[in-house]
């Protein structure tokens, strides 16, 4: 397959609302993910209505009759969306970067050569404009109070009523941490559980057919949150109003979003409306905040202190503190809710 058809797809796959900016790396990760004549089918998709067989055959008429099986190929690779209909048959739709094609190749937690050549290209591109799209116009993602959200409904905002909305999700499922693997297989592992990725209703499903995933229930979802939450994990879903499809938790050495964050100092997600706060005579000074603290926004001398500005929100310092909860989540004096679906497309496709 010519270069042209990649300078073609890579033009074709930014326009997404989670884009991917040219770079020489991007080409080489495509010519992986898009082998052959599925790279020819990707340019012909689109991002957001889904197409049945019939019409993909008619937006494609020269591939005909062995189509169904090349997009059999990318769903089953992770670049293709697909489902069944109630009603029989099966619609497709491309997927974008995020959450797409960057995290399916690597949900399943299989250690395989495509893994390793995807990896290091992953690391490279992140800071060749990929980072740059993580927070463009405005961040995929958002910090979620995880412990806030769980423990106390009844005083969380609506928004983070993270057990609420689990209530409501037609499917649950967990795969293996994309960001985790990378770090381990080009040699800067943290060794922190890696089966920590949750996806809900049809997304869910979808991994979980083609393999990339484990269908779990509720109870099971709520343990892997506290046990994330114990293992001082930041717990992140889309940044939208509405029902979730995503919960992410991420370590700041590993994750793709903290490490854009911190390479180029683009915020490459959004706080939560929470900040820690220290009762400095309940404080012993133990420090475990400190450390636990992923973007270094606790110090400690004689108490803890908190830089307000540079909190996130998370909680991870709260669960272990030494103290009488010395160190708690409130509510900021300012609240911004997540965008509704209309504002956040506007805000990601703005500029492309």
């Amino acid at each position: 397959m010519s270069d042209d058809i990649y300078l073609e797809l890579a033009k074709h796959l930014d326009e997404a609302y989670a884009g991917a900016p040219m770079s020489p790396t991007l080409l080489e990760i495509l010519k992986i993910l898009y082998p052959g004549e599925e790279a020819e089918v990707a340019c012909q998709l689109g991002f957001y209505e889904n197409k049945t067989l019939a019409e993909c055959e008619e937006m494609i008429p020269e591939k005909a009759g062995r189509l169904e099986g090349i997009l059999d190929a990318m769903a089953h690779r992770g670049t293709v969306f697909t489902a069944e209909k109630p009603g029989g048959g099966r619609i497709y739709r491309l997927l974008p970067s995020v959450v797409g094609y960057v995290e399916a190749p690597f949900l399943s937690g299989e250690d395989t050569e495509e893994k390793r050549m995807l990896a290091p290209l992953w690391k490279k591109y992140m800071v060749e404009g990929f980072g740059e799209e993580l927070g463009r116009g405005i961040p995929l993602i958002r910090v979620i109070p995880i412990s806030e959200s769980l423990e106390d409904e009844g005083q969380v905002l609506p928004f983070d009523a993270i057990k609420e909305k689990l209530g409501k999700a037609s499917f649950m499922a967990v795969g293996h941490c994309p960001c985790r693997q990378i770090g381990t297989l080009t040699g800067e592992g943290c060794g922190r559980p890696t089966e920590r990725c949750l996806h809900f209703g049809s997304l869910g499903r979808y991994f979980v057919e083609m393999g990339m995933a484990r269908q779990i229930d509720i109870d099971e979802t709520l343990e892997i949150l506290q046990s994330a939450t114990e293992e001082g994990l930041v717990h992140v879903c889309d940044n939208l109003e509405g029902s979730i499809r995503t919960i992410c938790n991420c370590c700041s050495c590993c994750c793709g979003f903290f490490r854009a964050n911190q390479a180029i100092g683009i915020r490459t997600y959004s706080r939560s409306n929470y900040v820690a706060v220290v009762d400095a005579d309940a404080c012993t000074a133990c420090a475990v905040c400190e450390e636990r603290c992923p973007v270094n926004a606790i110090s400690v001398e004689d108490a803890a202190v908190v830089d307000a500005d540079r909190c996130i929100g998370c909680g991870v310092c709260t669960p272990t503190c030494g103290g009488d909860e010395a160190i708690r989540l409130v509510v900021r004096d300012e609240v911004k809710p997540p965008p509704d679906l209309e504002t956040f497309v506007k805000a990601r496709l703005a500029g492309k």
